[in-house]
């Protein structure tokens, strides 16, 4: 409890994980409903382009979750360069 009350932890990652699975869900729907929804029922058309979102949603919120993850490793990175260089002085 200490290293989230005193911030040596970071928990946003973990949190970004469940983000992604979200937006990977609200993509699936969400292409679903481009699909099926409307009226006319599923033609070619409604087909591609709720199959184009599902791919774009998924494809894009991987892209933006794995940057907002590579900002974390870079912390972490960099607070591991910092402890390093304090034990050598």
């Amino acid at each position: 409890m200490k290293d989230i009350l005193f911030f040596e932890t970071m928990v946003t990652p973990k949190i970004i994980t469940f983000v992604y699975w979200l937006l990977l869900f609200f993509s699936v729907v969400s292409g679903l409903g481009v699909m099926f929804g409307g009226y006319g029922g599923l033609s070619f058309t409604k087909l591609l382009m709720g199959l184009g979102t599902i791919i774009g949603g998924a494809i894009g919120s991987r892209i933006w979750c794995e940057l907002m993850i590579v900002l974390f490793k870079i912390h972490e990175n960099l607070k591991t360069i910092a402890n390093k260089a304090e034990q050598s002085e």
